[in-house]
């Protein structure tokens, strides 16, 4: 018995001397090897279009001593492509080697817990809480998981990259319960419902020309991109700044390493064009396929607004309906992530430009009453802006036939010429590209009434290319519609681009048309000014030759015209230009007089463009006639009145003037000042 009791007790001892022996071994392994620290980011990319400011301005921000509890928040937004998730994990990887995540690392993509547009709360909570705890035990419930997060998360320093959120209510729940802690979040559309958190907003743009075309030459190393540096460059700008087209468009001339880049470029665009970026295309898909009905319809019609910028005006002249439901599209298309926000406003990105007109196919639009409308509706706006702008003047334009849908268009007002003007400027591409709408469509009266506005808009803002091909459409529509006050008209305008180009032989070809068309105009007020206008302009065609002789007599022609009729606009246009002869030929005294009238009927007449430019001439015959300290307040009041314009060909010019003008006085300082402006405003 006692052997028995003895051996029970060795026992005994044996087996609390194993199990200790096995405590302290697992207390030894524990020390040795604490519990691993989340990283659950994939393999850094090897090309990364760097966005230094965005990173500079999230590292400032976790910087700062917090003011509030709770995690900061780093909202990234912009579609699909732009490199939101890229940079985000960036992001992460930048933090960690600031020391500002020593907790770790998590990451989760909400679209793969999304069930019919909704995420699944409680299963991202139960991930990111296994996150941060492999063993951990998670309770079934949303609200039992929500407070195992929060202890789990709680005193840790650790970033949360959260992908795909489309509103802050998604984001919110799945905040860490640590002030330490760093959300980052990508959507499409900004979060606007963020409420009660430290939050940073970084809308995130296209690659610029020289980024895109970095991370191109990153993306693939082949000689023809270094050979050919502008074909590169174009290849980047067709890519649109989109990260994930540049990343197509290397893995497109690393295929076809044989072919001549340009010929390569052509093949990418049509590529891109018919079948978009692939690694984006179901980002699209699924955008477009939340939208409403009016949303997804003004989407599958944006693509015929031809300018980068869309305002609520246009976009209600496409759908044909009010401001309040083209308001309404636009914001749910910018918060879905298919509108690209710019400086002056949102529009389509090339690509998805692209991915529109895909989704429009086969479908039941009225496209080209979509098109009439659009015409139709900056059509009357521009007329509006011209007339602030330049003030009444004659017109080819008859007032068009009200269109069905733009009775509750918003029309603007201009409260002032620089306000029209600037407009003018603003929707320049968009104005140019509905002459080319209106010529395709048939709408030859319309192609002609908007070349009207858009010479206002050409003789401060000398768009060659573009005004030159608008102006010929003006004159194909004018030619088509057989209005021959358009085709006078329509083939001045078309001269003066053309020869400001050098391109004389075209320039007389155009005026000669014009010039016989208005000999067989009849008598009465318009056609007579019309008259004299074509006659003009053929002086102006001499004169910009050097053949000022040859110019004063169609200046004197078409001056004694417009007395004719009473029109003291066109015969002070005509005294400017006889006053400029004068100077040219060498006769200051008859400049000064001649120029001196036209810049007081100017003044009087309140045409600003034409104050100006009569003063600008004014002080240059004055300070040739000897009278420099009477030509200083003329060419000043040139440089307010180019600025106040926002022309910068007058402002220019006169800048130049001056320097020549104070350096001529021995005033080396202001010549050098107004020469570094000059030099400034080249670029």
């Amino acid at each position: 018995m006692a052997k028995e009791n003895t051996n029970r007790v060795d026992g005994q001892v044996r087996a609390g001397a194993i199990i200790q022996a096995h405590t302290i071994e697992q207390l030894n392994l524990t020390q040795q090897a604490p519990p691993a620290v989340p990283w659950q980011l994939p393999p850094e990319l090897p090309h990364f279009a760097d966005r230094a400011g965005e990173q500079e301005q999230v590292l400032a921000a976790t910087s700062a001593a917090p003011e509030a509890g709770g995690p900061l928040v780093v909202a990234l937004s912009g579609m699909g492509g732009i490199g939101k998730t890229a940079l985000g994990f960036r992001l992460a990887r930048s933090l960690r080697e600031h020391g500002r995540c020593p907790d770790g690392i998590l990451h989760l993509d909400l679209d793969d817990l999304r069930r019919d547009g909704v995420v699944e709360l409680a299963d991202a909570l139960g991930e990111l809480t296994r996150g941060l705890d492999p063993d951990a035990v998670l309770p079934p419930g949303y609200a039992d998981r929500r407070r195992r997060y929060w202890t789990a998360s709680q005193d840790k320093r650790l970033v949360l990259v959260l992908d795909n959120a489309r509103s802050g209510a998604e984001v919110l729940p799945l905040l860490p319960s640590s002030v330490g802690g760093i959300v980052i979040v990508t959507s499409h559309g900004r979060l606007h419902d963020l409420d009660g958190t430290r939050a940073v907003e970084l809308p995130l743009g296209p690659l610029d020309g020289e980024d895109a075309t970095g991370l191109l030459r990153a993306t693939v190393s082949d000689p023809r991109l270094a050979a050919d540096p502008e074909a590169a460059a174009e290849l980047a700008r067709r890519c649109a700044g989109l990260p994930a087209a540049l990343h197509v468009a290397g893995r497109w001339v690393r295929r076809y390493r044989n072919r001549e880049l340009r010929r390569l470029m052509e093949e990418l665009t049509v590529k891109l064009d018919r079948e978009g970026v692939p690694v984006v295309e179901a980002v699209w898909d699924a955008a477009y396929a939340s939208l409403s009905p009016g949303a997804a319809r003004l989407y599958r019609l944006l693509p015929h607004h031809p300018g980068p910028v869309v305002t609520v005006g246009p976009a209600a002249a496409l759908l044909g309906g009010g401001a309040e439901a083209a308001e309404d599209a636009l914001e749910e298309l910018d918060e879905a992530g298919l509108l690209l926000s710019r400086p002056d406003g949102r529009g389509l990105h090339d690509l998805i430009r692209g991915h529109a007109s895909r989704r429009s196919h086969g479908s039941a639009e009225d496209v080209p009453a979509a098109r009439r409308r659009l015409v139709r509706w900056y059509r009357r706006q521009a007329a509006h802006a011209d007339l602030i702008a330049a003030g009444p003047r004659l017109v080819v334009a008859r007032p068009p036939v009200d269109e069905p849908g733009l009775v509750e268009t918003p029309d603007l007002s201009f409260a002032s010429p620089h306000e029209a003007l600037h407009w003018l400027e603003r929707e320049h591409l968009a104005l140019y590209g509905c002459v080319r709408i209106a010529h395709e469509d048939g709408l030859d009266a319309d192609a002609v009434a908007l070349c009207e506005p858009l010479w206002t808009h050409f003789l401060d803002h000398q768009h060659y290319a573009d005004a030159i091909d608008a102006f010929t459409l003006g004159v194909a529509g004018a030619d088509r519609s057989g209005d021959p006050l358009a085709v006078v008209r329509m083939r001045c305008q078309l001269a003066r681009p053309l020869w400001e180009q050098r391109r004389y032989q075209e320039a007389a070809e155009q005026l000669r048309v014009a010039v016989h068309r208005a000999e067989l105009l009849g008598s009465t007020e318009p056609e007579r000014k019309l008259r004299a206008s074509a006659v003009e302009f053929r002086g102006k065609l001499a004169s910009v030759q050097g053949d000022w002789a040859a110019a004063v007599p169609d200046f004197e022609a078409a001056r004694a015209e417009h007395l004719a009729i009473g029109n003291t606009y066109g015969a002070m246009l005509q005294t400017y230009l006889l006053g400029r002869a004068a100077l040219a030929l060498g006769d200051p005294g008859r400049a000064v007089t001649l120029l001196t009238e036209a810049h007081h009927v100017a003044t009087e007449l309140q045409r600003a463009r034409m104050a100006s430019r009569t003063a600008f001439e004014l002080a240059t015959a004055l300070r040739a006639a000897g009278r420099p300290e009477e030509a200083a307040p003329h060419y000043r009041a040139a440089l307010d009145g180019a600025r106040a314009r926002q022309s910068a060909a007058d402002e220019l010019r006169v800048l130049e003037a001056l320097a020549d003008f104070h350096q001529e006085l021995g005033e080396a300082e202001l010549a050098a000042g107004y020469r570094a402006e000059a030099e400034r405003l080249r670029g």
